[in-house]
């Protein structure tokens, strides 16, 4: 066991919703100066938006109506720019307004649900914050890949097409600025966007933490009362989440989709030429919209898996104790022997797989491992049935205004999705 004084200075740590310059996250604080998203000031707030109308607005549309030019040769020439530049800038602009709308309505302790983990277990706490700090990771290893495609396509593009293309002044300088302006405001908007995605990611796995947490209450001698009562709990969390992210969910699968199926039908007509130069920034955008949707989707579906497997968890702790409490008042047959009847026939269906390959491919939540029932002989059956009755009717989850994002959701929207693109593809094959 743990020093009881270190244990109690760290519950102290997060006992609080306002956040000084020290804290753990002294570092995302940090990166988020960096960007230019920062809310902490008149002066942040001012340089950030300042940044966001720049990089958002006024570069891309400079490079479109300036450098986008029809005088260009065939390798030069951006009949996509316009695509390109809408589909990023719209999401840009989706991104933070939604994120600096969080983070000057809730802060970014409360934001981050930091404050809420004074309730929490160690395990939860530790791997949590650990979690915080690897997900700066996982967005500089979405958007770095992209980012370097981008600037060998850019310095090629200023490098070998300068002598065709309209400057003023002096032309290297001139191709210098506008490549560095262009390639900043794709890595603005492109770095924001992934940002806010990492971030709902980062928070689902937090629930996800606490629900595999919650889960260990099913293998001790738990109060009906007390399982309730966390397990209020964590639907109200989903539900905050759920009301926090569902237009930004919402109106980034609209953009999404809507730039998706515009680009399908510029480049399905009969004269578009699809080659690696004109539709290269095309085919990159596509799959950097996409990937940052996916984000949301996959850890919202995970997480509503996660919080509906626990229905079957508390069945099965049911359907244990149950067996417990008949064969503990059978007198004339022994517990260990009956037990080991009830074991056997999942013995037998399974196969003769060990653990370790069941382990590798079950659920931590939704697996086929019989609980033990050695200590629910103090809860009567009509409190288990009562419980089991409420995760029945109480499935968590995250929602978009009212519709749980679940495994049949997602299937649903790609049903949506495939038969608007075989209309639309029908639509243009049939035109040419």
């Amino acid at each position: 066991m743990g020093d009881p004084g270190e244990s109690l200075l760290n519950r102290n740590k997060f006992n609080r919703c306002q956040s000084h310059a020290q804290d753990e996250l002294q570092s995302f604080r940090t990166y988020l100066r960096w960007m230019c998203v920062d809310q902490s000031s008149f002066w942040t707030v001012a340089l950030s938006w300042f940044v966001f109308v720049i990089f958002t607005f006024v570069v891309p549309a400079m490079s479109h109506f300036f450098l986008a030019c029809s005088t260009c040769d065939a390798k030069h020439s951006r009949p996509y720019d316009a695509v390109v530049q809408l589909s990023l800038s719209s999401v840009a602009a989706l991104s933070f307004i939604c994120l600096s709308r969080f983070i000057r309505k809730y802060g970014l302790r409360r934001f981050l649900f930091f404050d809420k983990l004074v309730n929490e277990s160690e395990t939860v706490r530790k791997n949590y914050t650990g979690q915080l700090h690897r997900s700066l990771k996982i967005v500089l290893v979405f958007v770095l890949p992209c980012f370097l495609a981008e600037s060998a396509y850019k310095i090629w593009w200023y490098a070998s097409g300068a002598s065709q293309i309209p400057f003023l002044g002096i032309v290297w300088l001139s191709d210098t600025v506008a490549c560095m302006l262009e390639l900043c405001s794709w890595l603005y908007r492109t770095t924001v966007f992934f940002l806010i995605c990492v971030l709902f990611r980062l928070i689902c796995h937090l629930q996800i933490l606490r629900l595999q947490d919650f889960a260990q209450v099913f293998q001790v001698d738990s109060d009906v009362g007390s399982v309730l009562f966390e397990h209020l709990r964590i639907r109200r969390h989903l539900r905050i989440i759920s009301h926090r992210y569902r237009a930004f969910i919402l109106w980034c699968l609209i953009f999404v989709t809507g730039s998706q199926f515009t680009s399908l039908l510029i480049t399905t007509k009969s004269n578009a030429e699809l080659t690696i130069y004109k539709a290269g920034e095309l085919a990159m955008c596509s799959v950097t919209l996409l990937t940052g949707l996916l984000i949301l989707l996959r850890s919202a579906t995970k997480i509503t898996h996660k919080a509906q497997a626990v229905t079957c968890l508390a069945a099965k702790w049911h359907v244990c104790a149950t067996l417990e409490s008949f064969d503990a008042n059978d007198g004339e047959t022994p517990t260990t022997r009956v037990t080991t009847s009830h074991n056997q026939p999942f013995s037998e269906a399974s196969g003769g797989e060990s653990d370790s390959e069941a382990s590798d491919e079950e659920d931590d939540l939704d697996n086929n491992k019989l609980i033990p029932a050695y200590a629910y002989s103090t809860i009567s059956y009509q409190k288990r049935q009562a419980l089991v009755t409420y995760f029945e009717n109480n499935r968590a989850g995250i929602t978009v205004f009212g519709f749980t994002l679940d495994r049949s959701t997602i299937h649903t929207i790609f049903g949506v999705e495939l038969s608007l693109v075989l209309w639309l593809l029908g639509k243009t094959i049939s035109n040419v």
